[in-house]
């Protein structure tokens, strides 16, 4: 176990990079057909594409959380 209490943000930024890294498989299996001249998928693989900026922005979030909970247990 370890001795650290948690920040804050953490959740955050484990969330985000799962979101991510669905956003990027799903842009990869999106663009593949395109580059292979072959059936365009459905519109709703577009939008999952857009997981990815999610996931950032999540992860991101998580991030400035996690500063902002440090600076606090720095200041006097």
């Amino acid at each position: 176990m370890s001795s650290q209490s948690a920040d804050p943000g953490d959740v955050y930024v484990k969330a985000g990079t799962v979101v991510f890294g669905l956003g990027a498989l799903a842009t990869l299996i999106t663009f593949v057909p395109l580059f292979l001249h072959l059936t365009p998928l459905p519109t709703v693989m577009y939008w999952l594409s857009m997981l990815m900026p999610a996931g950032f922005l999540s992860a991101l979030t998580g991030l400035f959380l996690n500063v902002r909970a440090q600076r606090r247990r720095v200041e006097p």
